[in-house]
């Protein structure tokens, strides 16, 4: 049953990537992207930070401050749009087709579980995991 219902899920999808996500990829998008609000080292001092509604967050401390394990699917969710942020007035990143891809990759969470999305929104999933302040 599991694994006939895991099936459905991938076919609706689209592709699911061999790949891997790709911490490089990931940090060029970054750098093009989200680096004017958020800053080269992602501590949320970008030019355009201080033109948001809201604080912009250190991207570089979400591990520290979700008890030392990065939340994965919050980060996600974030960027992707599912949790809308105010600060942008909609969707996060107003960059948003940038992260579209018929390549879908699985996110693994900490709870052990996978997440499915785009190659292009796992490849900055995984730098924003890779910069984590210890």
């Amino acid at each position: 049953m599991l694994v006939r219902m895991t099936m459905a899920v991938l076919a609706t999808v689209g592709t699911v990537s061999a790949q891997e996500p790709d911490t490089e990829a990931g940090r060029n998008l970054y750098m093009s992207h989200c680096v004017q609000c958020h800053g080269i080292d992602a501590k949320g001092d970008g030019p355009m930070a201080e033109m948001l509604a809201i604080d912009t967050p250190d991207l570089s401390g979400l591990a520290v401050r979700n008890d030392g394990s990065f939340p994965t699917e919050v980060v996600a969710r974030q960027i992707d749009g599912r949790a809308q942020m105010l600060a942008h007035g909609g969707d996060m990143p107003i960059f948003g087709p940038f992260l579209d891809s018929d390549q879908h990759v699985a996110l693994r969470l900490p709870s052990g579980l996978p997440m499915m999305t785009s190659l292009p929104l796992a490849n900055v999933v995984i730098y924003l995991e890779s910069i984590q302040e210890k």
